[in-house]
């Protein structure tokens, strides 16, 4: 009896041992391969993903991440394409994007608040967007966000582009306009140009995107084809980068930190360092709207993926495919 029972020891010993071995490999497999694309220049807006590659998190999730930068149309196609696997896009890009049949998906939810403003000089008699009426507005041309957000929030006050002196910048310089007074109000980012104009020291009204124009704010998107593909590497990605948000928004500093080691002008200097930081802390902010405050980083709000397709579809010479429903665009299927 004794030797049956140690036979029979020694053979779950053994069957253990097995399994044990049998997860190895798979531990320590070649790590996946993931391509993602980030809006236009590196800067300290994309400090999580930073972080989480240089912390060692991607690669402790057992990827192999490569990060580059394109400006967002390209982006979309690229990633429709199977070019990218992963890449930083809005609202106002994806909804036309998935009316012309490219196939992708918004996956996470990255900005829960639209960063897009309108910001306007108070010395020019602009306290509310009604006031915009007869200003020299600023914006980069007749197109994306920026745009839009112009005619939502003109919308609001029952005016048209008509309206406005509208002045385009192609060139990106429309903050530096406003801070100089060749422009009595611009589009830009609640993360970005509004802390250049304050910083400026001029004083400024800000008229906020989701309030007219509710967009969903910029996330991860995919192909339904990589999904399908690499899903529990993307999981793992998306888990890793959200980790990294709530990092940095415990410190901001850690995310200058990350920033500067990609682009060295971050913290180049004293004043250059607090400037980052300021937007750094500016870009967290935007990070949780009502639902990620209560749901956490990254959660989708698919009602609002449906007022944004409702707020396009009003707007003259917007491509929006009849019958087109946030299902057909959110996959909440790789959200932690």
């Amino acid at each position: 009896m004794k030797r049956i029972l140690v036979v029979l020891l020694g053979s779950i010993a053994l069957l253990a041992s097995g399994c044990t071995a049998s997860a190895s490999p798979s531990a320590s497999a070649a790590p996946v391969k993931l391509t993602v694309g980030l809006g236009y220049i590196p800067g300290v807006q994309f400090a999580p993903f930073y972080l989480a590659e240089q912390s060692g998190a991607y690669a402790a999730a057992g990827l192999d991440v490569t990060i580059q930068n394109q400006i967002d149309p390209d982006l979309i196609s690229l990633v429709g394409s199977g070019a990218l696997d992963l890449a930083l896009a809005d609202g106002t890009s994806m909804i036309p994007a998935v009316s012309q049949g490219i196939p992708v998906r918004y996956i996470t939810t990255i900005y829960g608040v639209l960063p897009n403003v309108v910001i306007a000089r108070t010395d020019a008699g602009i306290m509310s967007p009604a006031d915009l009426k007869g200003k020299r507005v600023g914006t980069p041309g007749q197109y994306g966000s920026g745009y839009l957000t112009l005619l939502g929030i003109l919308g609001e006050a029952s005016l048209a582009i008509g309206d406005v002196s509208l002045d385009l910048y192609p060139d990106y310089g429309q903050t530096q306009a406003l801070i100089t007074g060749a422009a009595d109000a611009t589009t830009g980012y609640a993360n970005n140009d509004l802390v250049q104009a304050r910083a400026a020291g001029i004083d400024v009204e800000v008229f906020y995107a989701s309030a007219a124009a509710p967009f969903a704010g910029p996330g991860l998107i995919s192909s339904p084809d990589t999904i399908a593909s690499k899903r529990d590497a993307i999981r793992a990605f998306i888990a890793a980068t959200l980790e990294a948000m709530r990092q940095i928004a415990a410190n901001p500093d850690l995310g200058v930190d990350a920033a500067a080691k990609v682009v060295s002008e971050v913290a180049a200097t004293t004043a250059a360092r607090a400037n980052s930081l300021a937007v750094m802390k500016a870009t967290v902010e935007v990070w949780a709207g009502p639902l990620q405050q209560s749901a956490g980083y990254g959660a989708i709000s698919v009602e609002g993926w449906e007022t944004s397709i409702s707020f396009m579809r009003s707007v003259p010479g917007q491509q929006v495919l009849d019958g087109l429903k946030a299902s057909d665009i959110v996959d909440e299927s790789l959200l932690p």
